[in-house]
């Protein structure tokens, strides 16, 4: 007789749809529903890095590598950048003598670490039919406590 009972309900529940009853407010649509929320990649140290040497570069330099490696001591830790930029054509050289001269004395922002040192390793510079300048520098970035 209960097993009767039992099938009786869930039937009678199963063909006879009841109206929802909600105990909150509805949710709002989205004001574009055609519109699939994007996946953004969260942006790293070395992201802002770049970022922030493109930007003395006056955005006329090309990365061409960018290797990154733990770095510590007794009292600090971070990471050590080095990193090579090409600037071709008389006005990116142009920026790239700039950025030669600045980069040493510049004050970077970067969330979360201080710039303890940066410096101009290696240049390249050569004059053809297209002017080309390659620079590699090294940054030590220490994490901020």
């Amino acid at each position: 007789m209960l097993i009767e009972r039992i099938t009786t309900l869930i039937a009678t529940a199963c063909h006879a749809p009841r109206e929802l009853e909600f105990k909150s407010a509805l949710p709002e649509t989205p004001a574009r529903p055609d519109r699939k929320r994007r996946y953004r990649p969260r942006r790293t140290t070395s992201d802002r890095l770049r970022e922030a040497l493109s930007s003395l570069a006056r955005n006329q330099g090309q990365f061409l590598t960018h290797e990154e490696a733990p770095w510590s001591s007794i009292t600090f830790s971070g990471t050590r950048h080095e990193i090579t930029l090409a600037f071709e054509g008389a006005e990116a050289v142009a920026a790239g003598e700039t950025f030669i001269a600045a980069l040493p004395e510049h004050e970077f922002t970067v969330p979360g670490q201080l710039v303890a040192d940066a410096d101009v390793r290696e240049v390249e510079h050569r004059f053809a039919a297209e002017e080309r300048l390659v620079v590699t520098c090294v940054l030590l970035l220490l994490e901020e406590v």
